[in-house]
């Protein structure tokens, strides 16, 4: 028997931490081949831009409307799929959600008085709630057993540096990685070799050149859009709204919009939600369509049996998502216009990359 093929679905050119991604997806998916992936397929926007719940549903839905996975693999800190699997039961009980309403009653944030409630419960399954990596693995189990995607979890331990850690060794963070890149360190000797041929020539985008028209986006909106986004509540969509009214700098925007009940992370989104035009809803139930952006070999034989197996329309060539309808054709095309938004921040600035860009071919 071979190697398992593996499939890796992967956010756009917009990530959940609520900016714009370092590389472009098709950069990004072709390392990923590179480095192993046989198949790359994006995470549409309204879902790689939500909390750890909606981006988890959004990827789990997509593995699973292949027809073609039998696992899911993730990072993990603790690599404890039991307890993992524990606390995803508990956060979908009854007890829980009394729990978590008297904490949230406090003034706390919400994940703050998720965590609480749960250690109420289990302090051994809270734990794994405190580990960014962890609380997506929790989100992911959660989503199989909404779905009912018969897929089996395998956590994989995280080595080196931490999520948003420095460290001096050769496992370096993402984060880290980013702070590199933008001093102008040799970054890429902590990538490994196979993939680094990806990003020759290949951005990286400007954050400061992409701000102004984030910015003046922000600025043309009123307060109606504010009320329409994800997670707009309890006066949060005005806050925001006063917030980019007045601040000079995203930075700014979101200094004067954070209070202690938000976590920063979730003013990012809705803020580049806001930008990109991501209303309330769009990331309901999972993605309506498959688009792929690079493959090997091996995947393009995965390919070859999604025709038959795949549960939503699988798209190799860009035009075709034009063919697409209703919900699906509106998240196609809201991802192909955030490129246009994305390409101010590249040297090469002309639109329309997402319509004639295909995927990655890497044999």
């Amino acid at each position: 028997m071979g190697p398992v093929p593996v499939i890796a679905v992967m956010s756009g050119d917009f990530v959940q931490r609520g900016e714009a991604a370092v590389f472009d997806k098709h950069t990004r998916a072709g390392a990923a081949v590179l480095g192993g992936a046989d198949l790359v397929i994006e995470l549409p926007l309204p879902w790689a831009l939500s909390s750890a719940e909606g981006f988890a549903r959004g990827a789990v839905g997509l593995l699973w409307a292949t027809g073609v996975v039998g696992a899911l693999s993730f990072g993990s800190e603790s690599g404890d799929v039991r307890r993992l699997a524990e606390a995803a039961g508990l956060l979908d009980s009854d007890g829980l959600r009394v729990l978590m309403l008297e904490k949230l009653r406090t003034g706390v944030s919400y994940p703050a008085a998720r965590q609480a409630a749960l250690a109420q419960l289990s302090p051994e399954s809270s734990a794994v709630l405190a580990t960014p990596n962890d609380i997506l693995g929790v989100e992911y189990i959660r989503a199989m057993r909404a779905l009912g995607a018969d897929m089996k979890p395998l956590a994989v331990v995280r080595r080196g540096a931490g999520h948003d850690e420095d460290s001096d060794g050769e496992l370096r963070s993402a984060s880290q990685l980013r702070k590199m890149l933008r001093s102008g360190e040799d970054w890429l000797r902590f990538v490994p070799e196979a993939v680094r041929p990806a990003f020759a020539g290949a951005g990286p985008v400007d954050p400061d050149r992409l701000e102004c028209a984030v910015l003046s986006r922000l600025r043309m909106l009123g307060g109606s859009d504010f009320a329409a986004l994800p997670d707009a509540s309890e006066g949060l969509d005005r806050r925001l709204h006063s917030a980019v009214l007045e601040g000079g700098s995203l930075e700014e925007v979101l200094a004067l919009a954070a209070s202690k009940r938000y976590p920063m992370s979730r003013l990012r989104r809705m803020l580049m939600c806001a930008a990109l035009g991501i209303r309330r809803g769009m990331n309901s139930g999972t993605p309506g369509y498959i688009r792929v952006l690079a493959a090997s070999r091996t995947g393009l034989s995965l390919l070859s049996e999604m025709r038959s197996s795949a549960a939503v329309p699988v798209i190799t060539k860009p035009a075709h998502g034009r063919r697409l309808t209703g919900k699906a054709l509106e998240c196609f095309e809201l991802c192909a216009a955030a490129r246009d938004l994305y390409a101010l921040g590249l040297t090469d600035r002309r639109g329309g990359a997402d319509l004639r860009t295909g995927p990655r071919i890497i044999k």
